[in-house]
């Protein structure tokens, strides 16, 4: 089992004093917020469906919208399907540079022989790609607030600040990649796997970087961790049955009827394992997400075997072996409870976490930018458990901060477990870019040395 160290839970905020002209600046840029800008371009990328691994025709035209804003662009396959969009407004030299990002893939195909009854009993409103304006004013469709809200408040953040003709020294980078939800699409000829990171590890890995960045993703607070995760397949043994004889056999060993054991003994090792490893910003939970035996046009004959799938989350404190290693101590305890049990494991995919220095540049000009949005004190959330990107660039070597939106308060109560992530209400994201466009001009208008950097 792992060792928890001591990781901070909150941090003061420290003061970089603006120039009178700095301060006009992002006054100038504020002033330029378009709500309904904003409604338009998260109503346009929200009606081009992009699920992980085919988020291609949502990045070419993001490249496109970047260069009508004023940036340099382009477009970086990474297969027939898939790719993700970068674009540059270059700095005149010697400032930092700072790259604003967010994923752009959605976690559901909205095919309903796919999804349902999975999802529920069928696909809603926000679990289609089908975008429209609420009379609210709300934009409905699927990922139109997580992740593609995030993606239209870090666009308007870059539009403002290059419209006001703000003299930046360093580049202000903004970029969009596929395979940032948790998620592993099947392989075929025309496209990789994609998922757990792939799009931002393929676009940093070829080129796009930067000193800092900025994620945006749900969660109005400035946060510099997240959880990583590891996935588990335990596999519960049993005979291959039929259904006319099974309680004739002594001792028949059922692997569906035995799995349902394992499940009860694995969810209370998730909540003791949380316990644990609680530590920082994060809490790490865990779930059995999913289920598979035998053969549903077939039910007369019983699985010999019985497969559970599980989502261990991590801490920055822990790495994937450390997990790993846990996890198999806690299948050897419920061997040893239930000695009738027959089941082995795997680990099949690892994620892991990472952090950034709370007292970096990035996190503290970001929380100084949520402090100008917000108009009070900064203070951090504790108990996440969400993964996201960002783990992914800070280890690829960018010190990088994580800051996103309040709750959605619109979210119809018959929506409330999907958390919201298809109904997009502009005015949050509009205050989040008014944070973003504080810490662009923080960081890009400054020298490498004023940030820290040689």
């Amino acid at each position: 089992m792992a060792t928890m160290t001591s990781a901070p839970t909150d941090v003061p905020v420290k003061k970089a004093p603006l120039s009178a002209e700095q301060r006009q600046w992002i006054g100038k840029a504020v002033a330029l917020i378009d709500q309904e800008k904003m409604r338009q371009l998260d109503l346009a990328i929200t009606a081009i469906h992009s699920p992980t691994g085919k988020a291609g025709a949502v990045n070419q035209w993001m490249a496109r919208h970047m260069r009508d804003i004023g940036m340099e662009s382009i477009y970086q396959p990474m297969d027939e399907l898939s790719g993700n969009a970068a674009g540059w407004k270059r700095g005149s030299s010697g400032g930092p540079s700072l790259m604003l990002y967010a994923p752009v893939d959605t976690h559901f195909e909205a095919v309903e022989e796919e999804d349902v009854p999975w999802v529920g009993p069928r696909l809603t409103a926000e679990m289609l790609p089908d975008a429209y304006i609420a009379p609210n004013g709300d934009v409905i469709g699927l990922g139109s607030s997580n992740p593609k809200g995030m993606v239209t408040t870090l666009t308007e953040a870059a539009r403002c600040v290059i419209a006001a003709g703000i003299p930046l020294r360093g580049d202000l980078v903004l970029a969009c990649a596929d395979g940032g939800m948790p998620t592993q699409p099947p392989r075929d000829e025309r496209h990789q796997n994609h998922g757990l990171g792939s799009g931002v590890t393929y676009m940093i890995n070829h080129g796009v970087t930067a000193d800092f960045c900025i994620i945006s993703k749900p969660g109005w607070t400035v946060a510099w961790e997240e959880v990583g995760l590891c996935w588990f397949k335990v596999t519960v043994r049993g005979q291959l049955g039929y259904a006319g004889i099974t309680r004739s056999i002594p001792g028949f060993r059922n692997s569906i009827v035995h799995s349902a054991t394992v499940i009860q003994e694995l969810d209370q090792w998730l909540i003791d394992y949380q316990q644990r490893n609680t530590s920082g910003l994060c809490s790490p939970q865990g779930a059995v997400a999913a289920v598979r035996a035998g053969w549903p046009h077939k039910p007369s004959f019983p699985s010999a075997a019985t497969e559970i799938y599980i989502d261990v989350r991590q801490t920055p404190r822990q790495t994937p072996a450390e997990v790993r290693a846990e996890f198999a101590e806690g299948i050897e305890q419920i061997k040893k409870k239930h000695p009738h049990l027959n089941l082995d494991w795997e680990m099949y995919a690892a994620y892991p976490s990472a952090s950034t220095n709370p007292e970096s540049w990035v996190i503290q000009s970001t929380m100084r930018g949520w402090e100008f949005a917000e108009g009070k004190q900064h203070h951090a959330r504790t108990g996440t458990s969400g993964q996201t990107d960002a783990s992914a660039i800070r280890n690829l070597g960018i010190p990088t901060a994580r800051v996103g939106f309040p709750p959605v308060p619109t979210v119809p109560p018959e929506w409330q477990g999907f958390g919201g992530m298809g109904v997009s209400h502009i005015p949050d994201l509009a205050k989040v870019t008014k944070a973003i466009i504080y810490a662009i001009v923080d960081t890009c208008t400054r020298t490498r040395a004023e940030v820290g950097l040689s």
